[in-house]
């Protein structure tokens, strides 16, 4: 199947490889970082728009490290594979249901355009709008992880279609709030949210709004812990001392609980909207006394303390 606009398969992979005169063991190292096996294969899977493209990657070697193209390439097939993987789960569940009337090449092809009109369209707003998305760039940034409280026992308990729309509901409210306030999904990892914000009253601002998700039965007990500090956005990712501490804050947090380190509170003391409440010092992994303070929203403030509703 051609994707819109790219015109028919003209190369096997073999073919791309000397059309960009890579060397067979490069060539090798990058197809594996995409995700693929390294076999050759005698299908001519490749378009000249598809040649255009990654001569241009290729090229990249002059003025980028090759470990970077490596890892670029990873970052890039691992995102691919668990998308693809979702949606030929979600295709093929369609194609069996009788009364859609598209076959799968129909759908695929209609969901590969709109990908890209999805992808171009984040890529101009993190252009626009924000250092935060730099790749190997340190940064000052809030970072937060919310996830649900009793996960593991109730996900024994209840059936997966329940399950899944419990994460569904969980992941899908928890976005709307994050972006209405100012901040960064960073990604889910299973029944937890890690996000990142540029100030201290953006980043309680949504995990005060996150909590009031639990106030309805779809969604259980929630927990958050945010850490402010220097970090490392790498690839799509950040990595550093405040993401280790907002982990091990969201996973001390009581249920319906917010946990903020030292660096966040400060940057709070004067936002009237938010109440703090100093708490013994923690000991958790990697953290013999670790300070934190309990976060609440201030029941005598009567303007807005966050975006984002259900």
């Amino acid at each position: 199947m051609t994707a819109p606009g790219t015109g028919e398969p003209r190369y096997t992979r073999d073919e791309l490889v000397a059309e960009l005169g890579l060397s067979p063991e490069y060539a090798e190292k990058i197809w594996n970082a995409f995700g693929f096996a390294r076999t050759s294969t005698p299908d001519k899977i490749f378009t000249e728009a598809d040649l255009d493209a990654l001569r241009l990657f290729a090229d990249s070697e002059n003025t980028m490290p090759q470990t970077a193209q490596v890892a670029t390439a990873r970052a890039i097939g691992q995102t691919m594979a668990r998308l693809a993987d979702w949606q030929a789960d979600q295709l093929r569940e369609f194609d069996r249901d009788p009364d859609v009337p598209f076959t799968i090449d129909q759908m695929s092809a209609a969901l590969g355009q709109v990908q890209q009109l999805i992808w171009r369209r984040h890529l101009a707003l993190a252009l626009d709008h924000g250092v935060e998305l730099e790749s190997d760039e340190s940064h000052d940034l809030v970072v937060g992880f919310a996830d649900i409280v009793g996960y593991t026992s109730l996900s024994r308990r209840i059936a997966l279609d329940e399950l899944e729309q419990l994460l569904e509901s969980f992941e899908e409210n928890a976005f709307e709030i994050i972006v209405a306030n100012g901040g960064h999904v960073i990604k889910t990892l299973g029944d937890a949210v890690m996000f990142t914000a540029h100030h201290p009253s953006e980043a309680a601002a949504i995990a005060i709004a996150i909590h009031r998700l639990s106030e309805s039965d779809d969604i259980p007990p929630l927990r958050v812990g945010l850490a402010r500090g220097r970090v490392l956005s790498r690839l799509g990712d950040v990595f550093g001392e405040p993401v280790n501490i907002a982990a091990r804050l969201a996973g001390s947090a009581r249920p319906g609980t917010i946990l903020v380190d030292d660096a966040v509170a400060i940057g709070l003391v004067e936002d009237e909207r938010f109440y703090l409440r100093s708490i013994p010092s923690l000991n958790v992994r990697g953290y013999r006394r670790l300070k934190a303070k309990t976060l609440e929203a201030n029941k005598y403030y009567d303007g807005p303390v966050a975006g984002g509703t259900r």
